[in-house]
């Protein structure tokens, strides 16, 4: 049984998909949406509202959770919605999005179409190449302590099923040469895999990827990234870190639609990691019985229905990602960043678990305080100021995340400082 796409158009004829009328692939500033103003350091501000107005959170609402779940911008969401119900006027799949939506995200992180596949988020794309690669009983994978649940899940699962052999490194805060070393430390003839979460989840520390996946690579290594915390956060090039694959969601930084990711296998090394799971669209198999021969690229790993307005409506937000400037967004969350780090320094009892030299973090600020439990200095600050941070609960860091994005403001970062300092005034 074959799906391919061009045998499924010369099956059905042009007709019938041609009468769907798609959303423009091109800006996704649409109709109702005034363009957004001219940006200049003198009027920054006001470009920035103009940015924030474009997302539907509640006004009242200070959001620092894009670390867990990004929101999506109105014509982001507008887009999904238009192309959902084109596709449901004529009970149509939407494939033929897919390939300009693809280039798109290979663009944004400097790879090719053909090493890009679709998936739901980082957990499965950490997930796939946890399952995929040929690992047996007493093969060393090295992650780091920080991973979250979709990055460390996967192998210990392998751990179960193959024997597999899971060793930790505590990231150091502190250098980034630490780090290398205490990767180093670790690795034994018996490594197989390395994998470091990018940007760690629960303390925002930057990995040096680059110089791991020289590491990895001198080793006979694989070289395995989490992206989910560092896509649409920071600028970067996935062909610079020099990673074999490289995991990220869509429904975090980038500002995609809910259960939306990218996967990316290096294509000389496609054929070492298997498809956990294949169907439709994974490859050929023209007449049963017969050989099933997976598809040359990326999309190997992607198989079934999908819903194509995700995917589109997921391009669209990181071509708006480009529009503003990725450097410009970067440099946004890392001026709030360090606003708030700033101004929680003048309130007694705060430790900070994210390094603050630039190389070492980005726009994620972990804090804690030994006169309240994290848990109720999250609580207070959601339900008594509508402040919604991250609890760290992780490795008993007993701490608070705040991630600060481009759709963030200096008054609700002083906001949340000053929520901070009347809550630990009263503990």
């Amino acid at each position: 049984m074959n799906l391919d796409r061009k045998d499924f158009l010369r099956c059905v004829g042009a007709g019938a998909l041609g009468a769907l009328a798609l959303p423009s692939r091109g800006s996704v500033t649409v109709a109702s949406e005034p363009p957004l103003p001219a940006f200049s350091s003198g009027t920054a501000e006001g470009y920035w509202s103009a940015v924030r107005a474009r997302f539907p959170l509640d006004p009242g609402l200070a959001y620092f959770n894009t670390g867990g779940l990004g929101p999506a911008s109105s014509p982001v969401l507008e887009l999904f919605t238009r192309t959902m119900m084109a596709h449901q006027r004529i009970s149509d799949t939407g494939f033929e999005g897919f390939a300009p939506a693809r280039a798109t995200a290979a663009r944004f992180l400097g790879v090719s179409p053909q090493e890009i596949a679709f998936s739901r988020n980082t957990t499965e794309g950490n997930s796939i190449v946890a399952a995929g690669l040929r690992l047996g009983p007493g093969d060393e994978v090295i992650l780091d302590s920080h991973a979250h649940p979709g990055g460390s899940f996967p192998w210990y699962n392998q751990a179960k099923a193959r024997g597999v052999v899971v060793k930790l490194f505590e990231p150091d805060p502190a250098t980034a040469a630490g780090n290398v070393e205490r990767i180093r430390a670790l690795v034994t003839p018996r490594t197989r895999v390395i994998q470091v979460s990018h940007v760690t989840a629960p303390t925002g520390i930057v990995m040096p990827a680059a110089d791991i996946g020289a590491l990895a690579r001198a080793h006979g290594a694989w070289f395995h990234v989490d992206g989910a915390q560092s896509a649409g956060m920071i600028r970067f090039s996935v062909r610079d870190l020099g990673c074999d694959s490289f995991a990220t969601s869509g429904h975090k930084w980038l500002g995609g639609p809910h259960e939306t990711g990218i996967f990316f296998v290096r294509k000389e090394r496609l054929d070492e990691v298997s498809p956990p799971e294949v169907g439709a669209h994974s490859g050929r198999l023209p007449v049963l019985p017969g050989v099933l021969h997976y598809s040359p690229t990326a999309l190997r790993y992607e198989y079934g229905t999908r819903n194509a307005a995700s995917v589109v409506a997921l391009a669209a937000a990181l071509r708006w990602q480009e529009e503003i400037g990725r450097d410009r967004i970067e440099e946004r969350g890392r001026e709030l960043s360090s606003r708030v780090r700033a101004d929680l320094r003048a309130i007694p009892d705060i430790e900070f678990l994210t390094p603050e030299a630039p190389g070492l973090s980005g726009s994620m600020l972990t804090f804690r305080t030994p006169r309240m439990p994290f848990a109720t200095l999250f609580g207070r600050l959601e339900k008594g100021y509508r402040i919604r941070c991250r609890p760290v609960s992780e490795q008993n860091l007993n701490a608070v995340r705040v991630s600060t994005h481009f759709f963030n403001s200096p008054a609700e970062c002083d906001r949340l400082v000053e929520a901070v300092g009347s809550i630990l005034k009263e503990a």
